[in-house]
């Protein structure tokens, strides 16, 4: 058996240096393809600016004699700063302004030409990779980020921001409003206020504190009593549907269904239903 055995084992042995150097080579290609280098295009006066992203390696390059200023987003607070090699390099952090245009600074400075480190930089947002390259004569003298989810974050809550404060719909007056609508059934956090018709459209309002995640569906009550899955638009806190209905009920669950029914009457004003 043992003869049998030995000389599988030695095949094994011989094949891992390979096995063990292709994987090697597969790691170096990974970080690589994860690292952005500085770029002309990149700077704005003498600071490189580099798009954040999660688990992206920002590499800069370093001289020594000269501080390199590594600043993060303003208001954004320093945690810790880790380093591949302590002994030959200086790393201090500061900061800048105050309030929330309060900025830190990391500053980093090699003993000696052609070294090469990294940095894992945590805040209370994220945290940065960073691979520094000492030169004999090059250095960056500042590397910031910009940081794109931010914006569009932004932008999000700014056009959120802006359609609740857009009215429903244009044109209106109160003249044309029906408002003899009844609302029966369970009383879950999300019943709504109260339902009002233009005309045309259908308006059902909800309290402000109405969540995305709990917004029960519409369906509208035929004459034969079907309940029927009706389209309809969120706008703030009012469900409009593009219809009049006599009979609508909103419904959530699936065990414990709860069912608010919604009841249109005839316009006080004597106006055609």
């Amino acid at each position: 058996m043992k003869l049998l055995i030995l000389p599988a084992i030695a095949c094994s042995a011989a094949a891992w240096p390979s096995l063990a150097q292709d994987r090697l080579n597969q790691v170096a290609t990974a970080t690589r393809a994860a690292t952005i280098l500085p770029a002309s295009n990149g700077f704005v006066g003498g600071a490189q600016v580099y798009a954040f992203a999660d688990d992206t390696i920002f590499e800069g390059y370093v001289t020594p004699g000269l501080v390199t200023d590594l600043a993060l987003q303003p208001g954004e607070a320093l945690v810790a700063v880790a380093s591949g090699d302590t002994a030959r390099w200086v790393i201090g952090d500061t900061t800048s302004g105050s309030g929330e245009a309060k900025q830190t600074h990391v500053l980093v400075k090699p003993v000696a030409a052609g070294l090469v480190t990294n940095l894992v930089m945590t805040t209370d947002r994220r945290t940065y990779h960073v691979r520094l390259v000492s030169t004999r004569d090059t250095a960056i003298s500042s590397m910031r980020w910009t940081y794109p989810q931010d914006d569009l974050l932004a932008l999000k809550r700014k056009t959120e921001e802006r359609q609740a404060a857009a009215p429903i719909a244009s044109g209106l007056s109160i003249e044309q409003m029906n408002f003899n609508y009844a609302i029966s059934g369970d009383k879950p956090a999300w019943r709504p206020l109260r339902a009002f018709d233009d005309g045309t459209r259908t308006y059902i309002e909800f309290s402000p504190a109405l969540g995305s995640s709990e917004a029960p569906p519409l369906f509208v009550i035929g004459s034969d009593g079907k309940a029927e899955l009706v389209n309809y638009r969120l706008r703030s806190r009012y469900y409009v549907v593009d219809r009049i209905f006599n009979a609508a009920e909103l419904r959530l669950g699936l065990k414990k269904q709860q069912v608010v029914r919604i009841s249109r009457g005839a316009p006080r004003d004597g106006r055609r239903k």
